[in-house]
């Protein structure tokens, strides 16, 4: 079996961790992602993807565990999933002309060596002056209820924006593989050449 382990769920994450063709498990972690009292975005960012890691980390003793997850950031609020068509729809409304941060933090844990990384990484995007039939159109068709931001990148999304900013649009999606790709090639696991080792 492979050492490597993605803790995610998302089918999304998955196909990202794909384009590395690397050999990999995946296990759905079960945590609780609500912000603590005062935690600002990077510390709830870094701390939820440790946290999915964490979670899983005693069914793999020796392995290396990749957790991510990403937040929504806009005029000074920190935004998660927004769970159902009303919230979608009020999010991108507030959106709507605007640009918006989109921090995800990414977490690999050595269980076999007891030790951890955390970074992450920030994206920008603008959004389109959007209508409220184009709006509630888009949240019908795409349901984006469990997407910070409340869209799909994947899906029909892309036509809410006007552009992009940021060195890695796989941050968008939900895992910088840019970053992820550092953090193994410490870990002694290299893409490219497909060398496994350990930190």
């Amino acid at each position: 079996m492979s050492r490597l382990v993605l803790a995610s769920s998302s089918r999304y994450r998955r196909q990202l961790l794909d384009r590395l063709e690397i050999s990999y498990q995946w296990a759905a972690p079960d945590i609780d992602e609500s912000p603590r009292p005062g935690e600002d975005a990077i510390t709830l960012a870094h701390r939820l993807a440790l946290s999915k890691a964490q979670a899983i980390s005693a069914d793999y003793p020796d392995h290396l565990i990749i957790g991510s997850d990403q937040l929504a950031l806009f005029d000074g609020d920190v935004l998660g999933k927004p769970g159902d068509f009303d919230t979608a729809c009020a999010n991108l409304r507030r959106f709507s002309g605007r640009r918006v941060s989109f921090m995800t933090g990414l977490a690999l844990i050595d269980t076999g060596a007891a030790c951890h990384r955390v970074v992450h990484d920030i994206y920008h995007v603008q959004f389109r002056d959007l209508s409220d039939e184009e709006i509630e159109s888009y949240v019908s068709r795409d349901q984006p209820y469990d997407s910070a931001g409340s869209f799909r990148m994947e899906g029909l999304g892309i036509a809410l924006f006007e552009n992009f900013e940021g060195d890695d649009p796989n941050t968008l999606i939900g895992l910088p593989l840019i970053k992820l790709c550092e953090l193994l090639r410490e870990a002694g696991v290299n893409p490219l050449t497909g060398r496994q080792g350990s930190w």
